[in-house]
């Protein structure tokens, strides 16, 4: 049993490892701020009812391409940028590690609107946020993208996870941590 647990800490050491050299390579604020408007663009595309949210949003996090991979263990990263009305104002990093029946690599983006002020400070006072740890945190899936409308707002923090590529056996946020970086 103890063999399993060493091996299952050794891969999730290696795969952070990787996921870390890669943003050694990270793409600097103008190329993430053009990844990032192209995202989000593509998510008012798919999703009607994001661009409404997003006119309400007093931030927007926008993190252009993670990539995960995993076997059993497994690792997801990427960057983002938070948009305050269509402008750059910080750049920020998301990792996260999962341990479960899953195998395969796959990409995807993901979008965090803010809709209250609460929500954000908790952002930038926190050394690291921690999706599920915080302010209320809202997944909207296909169906409640069509229906979003200001009288089904609430407050806290709307996820979109959307464009997803490759083969990976489930998708979530759980476990991921946020934390601000500072891009070439």
């Amino acid at each position: 049993m103890q063999f399993r647990h060493r091996f299952a800490a050794t891969v999730l050491a290696t795969a952070m490892l990787v996921l870390d050299a890669g943003a050694a390579h990270a793409a600097s604020a103008r190329e993430l701020d053009e990844k990032a408007s192209v995202a989000l663009e593509a998510l008012y595309e798919s999703t009607p009812g994001a661009r409404e949210l997003a006119r309400h949003a007093k931030a927007i996090l926008v993190f252009p391409q993670i990539l995960k991979a995993g076997f059993i263990v497994g690792a997801q990263g990427g960057d983002g940028v938070l948009l305050k009305g269509n402008k750059a104002v910080a750049y920020y990093r998301s990792l996260a590690a999962s341990y479960g029946f899953q195998a395969g690599v796959e990409s995807f983006s993901y979008v965090l609107m803010f809709l209250d002020e609460e929500s954000l400070v908790y952002l930038d006072k926190s050394d690291g946020w921690e999706l599920g740890v915080g302010p209320t945190l809202v997944i909207v899936d296909e169906g409640m993208g069509k229906n979003l409308s200001t009288t089904t707002l609430q407050k806290g923090v709307y996820a979109f996870i959307y464009g997803q590529q490759g083969l990976m056996a489930g998708i979530g946020l759980q476990g991921s941590k946020i934390t601000r970086i500072n891009p070439d």
